[in-house]
């Protein structure tokens, strides 16, 4: 077992990697890494591991809707609210309509059938939408509008809708049309259930994610259970977990929406909680996506792909332009989108990846007709649209949407955080030094090492050199050397080096010498673009105190 998930871990990484820098989607590499793993090909996967796989998938799945939720714009649903509530339904609506009709003239089958092998195809990928959109949002594309909130949010509904309605048609082709159930004391059918259930599935979810929150926000705030960022979020996926697994045995609630709707509430009742389970949730989607996208590859069966592959494309490709097509027009009809963001969600809202993978082996299982055939198109849909989608939403997000300011507490931090340390050979280097360290290591941060001088091979510059080398021995850092006028050479290399903040000494009051000549730091202040945090001597400091 630990084996495999070397293999996985190592190979998904890395594969992903290659393929990212050549343009292309890394979660491709991953799927082919798990196809050449799996036991279509090289079966080196432990059995062990392939038999938990549901389990892992759908724990991975957790972790990215939370990641989802804690990254919802409350102002922006509200301000796109109908659009979002459409999208949740329309397009996959109509696109397993229409494949359902497809399916009758293709394969023979009647409309149930069609329906189901429609509500297979017709159902969104969380695994590919939702880190595609957060990433959308972090650069600022189509923020203005909330359209990647109104993508995140239609999706998850979707996803209920469609899922809720696979289960009924299972049934009612398992047991037949007639075949009542019960249901909250009520004698229905399949048929009779379905809005009932849908609806009360929706309104129990979102319930249940805010009665998860608070809970949340009592123990990790205000009782304070946990002591770090790490305890934080393992409790705080523990709880989501628990939502997922619970509709098992209760199933009046979408544990999806439910998790989704945990992190959206989050925000609003403990901003800065969110902010740090955004963080840890951003970390182990970086594992969690890799297991992912290998074990999709590994359950991909290739040998059933060949006598379906060309109506296969042609089902796929009416079904999302002309059936999701139909429901993304109809979705933003008398909204304030562009055609071009119109145009958008083709790209940015056709994924089909997790739910297929979970959902498509059912029909066979439970021996079904047509069960082989859905089991391949829902591959068939994997190998094709995931890894277009997640490229083409990256592509042609800066074509089709306007850039908008980006909301930092909406989004993971961006970027590395580098510090410019402007050293002279003064006993405030050490402090300077020290100071740089502890902000560095608090942000996992690199530090530029600044030192204006006319003479680089002095021994000055050595000793300087030295000292950066023993109090930096834990960070990323490098030396520099320049020479010119104090304040604008410092200025100009925190430009060049495109570092975040300068941090640099400050010696403390010298009356009337400094109010008429002036000092190196009160010049760097007036007139650099970039924060300066300035460190006193601890002399000046001592006499503060």
């Amino acid at each position: 077992m630990l084996g495999s998930w070397l293999w996985m871990l190592g190979m998904g990484f890395f594969v992903g990697q290659i393929l990212g820098r050549l343009g292309l989607p890394p979660l491709l590499g991953m799927i082919g890494v798990g196809i050449l793993l799996g036991p279509q090909m090289g079966n080196v996967l432990s059995p062990a591991v392939l038999a938990v796989a549901d389990d892992l998938r759908l724990l991975a799945v957790m972790i990215i809707l939370m990641k989802a939720g804690l990254g919802l714009d409350r102002e922006k649903l509200a301000q796109q609210g109908s659009v979002a509530l459409r999208l949740g339904f329309l397009p996959a609506a109509c696109e397993a309509v229409l494949v359902a009709l497809l399916a009758m003239g293709l394969f023979g089958w009647d409309f149930p059938t069609g329906l189901l092998l429609g509500c297979v195809l017709g159902a969104e990928s969380p695994a590919v939408i939702v880190p595609g959109m957060l990433r959308l949002k972090s650069l600022g594309w189509g923020v203005d509008k909330g359209i990647p909130d109104a993508i995140l949010t239609g999706s998850a509904l979707s996803d209920v809708l469609l899922l809720l309605v696979f289960s009924l048609l299972l049934s009612f082709l398992g047991q037949g049309a007639e075949e009542t159930g019960d249901f909250l004391g009520m004698a229905l059918s399949p048929l009779q259930r379905l809005p009932l259930q849908v609806g009360m599935e929706i309104l129990l979810g979102l319930g249940m994610g805010y009665l998860a929150a608070q809970v949340l926000v009592v123990l990790l705030t205000r009782q304070n259970w946990t002591r770090t960022t790490v305890q934080e979020v393992l409790l705080t996926a523990c709880l989501g977990l628990g939502l997922v697994l619970l509709p098992r045995v209760w199933p009046y609630f979408s544990g999806y929406l439910a998790v989704m709707a945990m992190g959206f509430f989050l925000i609003e009742l403990d901003g800065p909680l969110a902010r740090r389970l955004r963080s840890g949730f951003d970390a182990l989607w970086g594992i969690a996506e890799i297991v992912l996208f290998v074990l999709l590859g590994a359950a991909l069966d290739l040998s059933v792909l060949g006598s379906v592959l060309l109506p296969g494309l042609l089902l796929l490709s009416l079904g999302v332009l002309l059936g999701r097509g139909l429901g993304w027009w109809l979705s933003t009809l008398g909204s304030n989108w562009t055609w071009r963001e119109r145009l958008f969600l083709l790209p940015g809202n056709m994924a089909k990846a997790t739910v297929q993978a979970a959902i498509g082996g059912i029909p066979l299982a439970q021996g079904l007709a047509g069960g082989e055939i859905i089991l391949a198109l829902a591959a068939l849909s994997i190998l094709v649209t995931a890894p277009l989608g997640a490229w083409s939403t990256q592509v042609f997000a800066p074509k089709l949407l306007q850039k908008g300011e980006v909301d930092p507490t909406k989004v993971g931090s961006q970027g590395q955080v580098r510090f410019l340390a402007a050293i002279d050979t003064s006993s405030l280097a050490a402090a300077v030094l020290r100071k740089t360290a502890d902000l560095a290591r608090r942000v996992e941060g690199e530090v530029v090492v600044l030192h204006v001088t006319e003479d680089p091979q002095g021994i000055p510059a050595r000793q300087l050199q030295e000292l950066s080398q023993r109090l930096l021995a834990d960070i990323r850092y490098h030396f520099r050397l320049c020479s010119g006028p104090l304040a604008e050479a410092i200025v100009k290399v925190a430009g060049e080096e495109q570092v975040t903040d300068i941090v640099m000494g400050k010696r403390g009051h010298r009356g009337w010498e400094q109010v008429l000549v002036g000092s190196t730091s009160q010049a760097v202040l007036e007139t650099s673009p970039i924060p300066v945090i300035l460190v006193e001597e601890e002399g000046f400091l001592q006499e503060k105190r």
